[in-house]
């Protein structure tokens, strides 16, 4: 095949996909990045449940594509958190298949535990890519839409570890705390805009297989339920402007703190 023929081939190829492109949902978009069997899935139908199309954002489509099935309008994307161009890839199709997101919820929040002296410096800068520079890539991706629209919300799910430094939370706890710094400077910024910036410290552990087989001596009303977080983080979402919270720290009534 000759250059011009292959030239005409790619031309059809691109007609084609133009004219067989699904079109933009007519719901609003949220993106919910870090989409897992807990606070990610229960945050995704809670939006949906209110009439959102859902883009469905992990590094693998292993929890995604049955949400994906199960949730109208919804669509999964595999995207890497610590990667600004995964970020920006994903990002590209959300807006041609969905449409400008109006909420982005940031739930990716991986990192190891231990203490300084068994932590590498991969491992801490890993912690801080996925938590605090993935932030500033998603954000930087839908911001600019939301203000010129005059509304927004971007939610961040925080830890405790963003406010003081357990001894085997030293990568974790850096990446939390610089995350909920970001976050503070953003609805600094944002939120004479309209775009309502906030942080949910989740305080205690999530109810989920692996933290109920860890902890199997602990009564159920030890672990945080993931779709009461997803209405804490609803409830945020839907707060009229003159009563904005920046931070909300959610935990179980037993928990110590």
């Amino acid at each position: 095949m000759g250059a011009r023929d292959a030239q005409r081939a790619a031309d059809s190829r691109s007609h084609a996909r133009r004219l067989y492109a699904p079109p933009m949902t007519k719901r609003p978009v949220c993106v919910v990045i870090g989409v897992g069997p807990g606070i990610g899935a229960s945050l995704a139908r809670r939006f949906a449940r209110e009439g959102y199309a859902v883009a469905l954002l992990a590094r693998s489509l292993e929890h995604t594509r049955a949400l994906e099935g199960e949730l109208p309008e919804s669509r999964a994307f595999a995207c890497d958190a610590s990667d600004g161009a995964s970020i920006a890839s994903a990002f590209a199709r959300i807006r041609s298949e969905l449409g400008e997101p109006e909420v982005l919820l940031y739930n990716a929040g991986s990192g190891v535990f231990g203490t300084f002296e068994d932590v590498s410096a991969e491992q801490l800068e890993q912690a801080w890519k996925v938590n605090t520079l993935g932030l500033f890539h998603a954000s930087r991706e839908v911001i600019g839409a939301m203000k010129a629209r005059g509304r927004g919300t971007v939610l961040v799910t925080g830890a405790t570890a963003s406010l003081r430094g357990g001894a085997r939370f030293a990568a974790f706890a850096q990446a939390k705390a610089a995350q909920r710094s970001l976050a503070q400077s953003m609805a600094r910024t944002l939120w004479p805009s309209g775009v309502h910036v906030a942080v949910v410290i989740v305080d205690g552990m999530v109810d989920l297989p692996r933290t109920r087989a860890m902890r199997g001596d602990l009564p159920q009303e030890a672990f945080l339920a993931p779709d009461d977080v997803a209405e804490a983080m609803w409830t945020l979402h839907r707060q009229p402007r003159s009563a904005w919270t920046f931070e909300l720290d959610v935990r179980p009534h037993v928990e110590t703190w």
